[in-house]
């Protein structure tokens, strides 16, 4: 089960990737469990991104939120 603060991280890599610090533990959680990977940038950056799975997580809790 995910922390609220995992949660919302998740959230924040769906929408908001500029906001994400890269060094945060919610992260690597998120990593650890396949919701998010991280890809390379030409600039030597990395930006994170939702996969499949968590897409399906968000989704999920989305129509959670609407029952």
């Amino acid at each position: 089960m995910l922390s609220p603060h995992e949660f919302a991280t998740l959230m924040l890599v769906k929408n908001a990737q500029e906001q994400i610090d890269l060094d945060r533990a919610d992260l690597d959680a998120l990593l650890e469990r396949q919701l998010v990977s991280l890809e390379s940038l030409a600039e030597g950056r990395h930006v994170s991104l939702v996969t499949t799975h968590g897409d399906r997580v968000l989704k999920a809790v989305s129509r959670f939120r609407k029952s």
